[in-house]
């Protein structure tokens, strides 16, 4: 836990990008955020987000610390200083299930709230590396989640997928809404239009800052 909050002030340094007041209003950051069509795909490849890095350089990657910090009755690999996850039982945000992890098997994975190449389509191909480097390890934009949910979510935005599971629906928006303010993404109008949907059901829901 220790680690992500080295990592959550670290990247905090990159401000939310609105003025709109007050600023942890999921509704008023949603409507401080340009609305425009989505852009082309075209040159987008994961690579162009490295993953899973050690950017508070700690000895331990992304993709660890965020199942140590979503994961409970977690275990670690022997010699690697309470860094490699090897099980733990997960809480699935998206479903409400609990889902046992073992590394190894694929039964959890780390979702990008806001997927990468919609990230691409909304924005981040004009990033530099560093700053893609950024978004893909942000504490913030990451959740351990059932892997089949992930999978079928794709690159979705909140106009074509939702968590099934309804109650988390206004979190789920809500931390979609965070990322994109903070790293001065736009929304596609559908895209707005569900997650106001979503946002009539949780008047006055506050954006995460983690």
């Amino acid at each position: 836990m220790r680690r992500i909050v080295l990592l959550s002030l670290l990247l905090s340094v990159i401000p939310l990008q609105t003025n709109a007041a007050p600023k942890d209003d999921a509704l008023t950051v949603l409507n401080s955020l340009a609305v425009k069509g989505r852009a082309a795909k075209t040159g987008y490849t994961r690579e162009q987000f490295p993953t899973w890095s050690d950017l508070n350089h700690n000895g331990c990657d992304t993709r660890n610390e965020i199942l140590n910090r979503d994961l409970t009755q977690v275990l670690f690999k022997a010699g690697t200083k309470d860094c490699k996850v090897t099980s733990g039982s997960l809480l699935d945000p998206y479903s409400g299930k609990v889902i046992t992890f073992s590394s190894t098997k694929s039964t959890i994975d780390i979702d990008h709230v806001v997927a990468l190449s919609n990230a691409w389509q909304t924005g981040a191909a004009y990033f530099d590396k560093t700053k893609r480097q950024l978004i893909a390890n942000d504490p913030l934009n990451l959740l351990a989640v059932d892997y089949s949910l992930n999978r079928q979510k794709g690159d979705g935005d909140a106009a074509t997928w939702l968590p099934p599971l309804k109650t988390y629906r206004c979190d789920y928006v809500a931390r979609q809404i965070a990322v994109k303010a903070k790293y001065a993404l736009w929304v596609t109008s559908p895209e707005k239009v569900a997650i106001v949907n979503i946002l009539e059901k949780c008047v006055g829901q506050k954006i995460p800052i983690s």
